[in-house]
């Protein structure tokens, strides 16, 4: 006989992977895309949430991608009215 210890089998891994919510990682992406391009960024946005409406998920990240899209684009077209009206006005003033 000798003196080694006995060894116990190692556990079992769990079953099945975790759950992978459809349209998470696009709504990600979507998420970064809304601060540079609005447009692109809306658009994933949209996908991504119909993917994750589709399988009854709900998905945070594309929400906010597409509201800040949204808000970034209105933002910039009031900016780039008030920027044209402005030079406009300062290039015919003289």
């Amino acid at each position: 006989m000798s003196d080694s210890p006995a060894y116990q089998p190692a556990p079992q891994a769990p079953a099945g992977a975790p759950a992978v919510v459809p349209g998470k990682t696009l709504g990600i992406v979507a998420l970064i895309l809304a601060f540079f391009f609005q447009l692109l960024a809306l658009i994933l946005g949209i996908v991504a949430l119909n993917q994750s409406k589709g399988t009854g998920y709900s998905n945070a990240p594309a929400k906010w991608a597409i509201w800040l899209s949204i808000i970034f684009m209105v933002l910039g077209i009031i900016i780039a009215i008030v920027v044209l009206s402005t030079a406009s006005f300062v290039v015919y003033s003289n």
